[in-house]
C-alpha cells in the first residue's frame, strides 16, 4: 500500500517536472487540488479497475498546473504523504504516465527525493 502511493507520488512528481516545459499556466496547484484531481485514478492504482479517461485527465491537469519548481516539489511531497495512506500498487503507478500518454523524463520510483524535482 505504501509502496504504491509512493509510486503514485513519483509519477505525479514526474508529471510536474514536465510541466516546466508547458506554457500558459499561471495558477499553481494546491495539494488538495492535486489529490482531488487524482481521485479518479485510485481504483486503477489499487488494482480494482482499469484506467479511466477521468484519471488521465486529472493526471494531465496536475502535470500542467504545477507551474514552478517549488510548486512541483510541494505537490510531490503532498502526494508522497497521500500515497503512504493508500493501497497503491507500484507497478500500476509506474504504468500510469504511459497509459495516459504523459511523457515523463525520469522513471517513476517510490524513493524519489522531491527536492530534486526541477
Amino acid at each position: 500500500m505504501v509502496k504504491m502511493m509512493n509510486v503514485i507520488v513519483a509519477v505525479m512528481t514526474l508529471c510536474l517536472m514536465l510541466s516546466t516545459f508547458s506554457t500558459g499556466q499561471i495558477d499553481e496547484i494546491t495539494c488538495d487540488e492535486a489529490i482531488s484531481l487524482l481521485q479518479p485514478c485510485k481504483p486503477y492504482l489499487v488494482g480494482s479497475a482499469e484506467i479511466s479517461g477521468q484519471c488521465c485527465e486529472g493526471a494531465n491537469t496536475v502535470f500542467l498546473r504545477a507551474s514552478t519548481t517549488q510548486n512541483r516539489r510541494d505537490v510531490c511531497n503532498c502526494l508522497k504523504i497521500a500515497a503512504s495512506k493508500n493501497g497503491v500498487k507500484p507497478d500500476r503507478a509506474k504504468q500510469l504516465p504511459q497509459l495516459c500518454k504523459i511523457d515523463l523524463p525520469v522513471p517513476v520510483v517510490p524513493s524519489i527525493d522531491c527536492n530534486t524535482v526541477p
